[in-house]
């Protein structure tokens, strides 16, 4: 699954810089393109031609109806990107394809912190405002978790990892069920809502606080493609390559819970992205993780806000729009149960 047989060479090749350049600037148009149709089409009831040129003077209600949407659309492109590179970043020092934030159960940590800072802070006004930073916290600590339970004889064993995962993501569930439980129905009403992965719409001052962070992270893990790249030999391989692996995991493993926090607190749980994107780019693009790693953030937008247009546009049709959590379910499941098929497969084969 993941060319383990050329993985010995892929630290030591240098990866072509017309290469790198003409991959991202193709996925970075791509991306543009979906973010442009994002903002255009949808329910509003204007056509494409309305809004060029963009007067609000000659259709106020086109360009109300674009402006309201874009904000949305670039919520979506950073909350896929992140969640596309935290499934490369997840699959890779796990050494396992079917690792994903949200089957490993560090989106359900981020969850289930939000939903503490929404119900504890809630009454003081301040729940939203620390419900970033408690998504983090509750990411990083279920990653350690996870990471930790997951550690067998110095080892860590993957198949226990996913197992761990989806344990925990059961523990956080019911630990939210109670929540709501408890609260009011106004209040559970409001954590159901963010919970069922659903973006709205943020000012732009908060989406580029957003960016940032979204960035930070991507930049964090970039800098370890090449530790990476050398994990696909086993850590012992890469401890030989040089790489010194625990300071790796520790910083990978951070930007990866800030990265799936950020993601959380502002959309909620939407599964599978980082799941979907990563197979995709590896099929397209090679195992290299210096290609991969940003592929995989792109694609990760672009999907992602195609997926929240095909919700809107599921509005037209059925007069409500379905979460966009669970367009990436509907997708992101079959894909998951083929992987496991086919993983399953290889190892009896083998």
């Amino acid at each position: 699954m993941f060319a383990m047989e050329k993985s010995a060479d892929i630290s030591s090749k240098t990866l072509s810089v017309r290469k790198f350049l003409l991959v991202n600037m193709a996925l970075l148009f791509l991306l543009g393109l979906c973010v442009f149709a994002g903002s255009v089409f949808g329910p509003g009831g204007f056509h494409l031609s309305d809004l060029f040129p963009l007067d609000p003077n000659s259709n106020p209600v086109a360009a109300t109806v674009l402006w309201l949407r874009l904000p949305r659309t670039l919520l979506a492109a950073l909350v896929g990107m992140a969640l596309g590179a935290v499934g490369v970043a997840f699959q890779s020092f796990l050494r396992n394809p079917l690792a994903d934030p949200f089957i490993m159960g560090v989106s359900g940590g981020a969850a289930l912190g939000g939903t503490l800072s929404m119900v504890l802070l809630g009454g003081l006004g301040v729940g939203i405002m620390w419900q970033a930073p408690a998504a983090f916290i509750g990411a990083t600590l279920a990653t350690v978790l996870v990471y930790r339970m997951g550690m067998i004889g110095g080892r860590i064993e993957t198949t226990t990892i996913l197992l761990v995962g989806v344990v925990f993501n059961s523990f956080a569930s019911a630990i939210i069920m109670f929540l709501k439980a408890v609260v009011t129905a106004t209040k559970a009403q409001e954590m159901l809502f963010w919970l069922m992965g659903t973006l709205g719409s943020l000012d732009y001052w908060t989406l580029l606080i957003l960016a940032v962070g979204v960035a930070a992270g991507i930049v964090v893990l970039y800098f370890h493609t090449s530790s990476m790249n050398a994990l696909s030999l086993g850590e012992h391989g890469a401890a030989h390559l040089g790489v010194n692996v625990e300071r790796a995991k520790i910083w990978v493993f951070l930007a990866a819970s800030l990265l799936t926090g950020l993601a959380v607190s502002v959309s909620g749980l939407i599964g599978f992205v980082g799941l979907i994107v990563p197979h995709l780019c590896r099929l397209l693009f090679g195992p290299d993780h210096r290609l991969l790693l940003p592929s995989a953030a792109l694609c990760g937008g672009a999907f992602l806000v195609l997926a929240d247009l095909l919700a809107r546009l599921l509005f037209i049709a059925l007069g409500t729009e379905p979460p966009v959590g669970v367009i990436t379910a509907f997708v992101g499941g079959p894909f998951f149960l083929f992987l496991l098929r086919k993983r399953h497969k290889t190892a009896f084969m083998g």
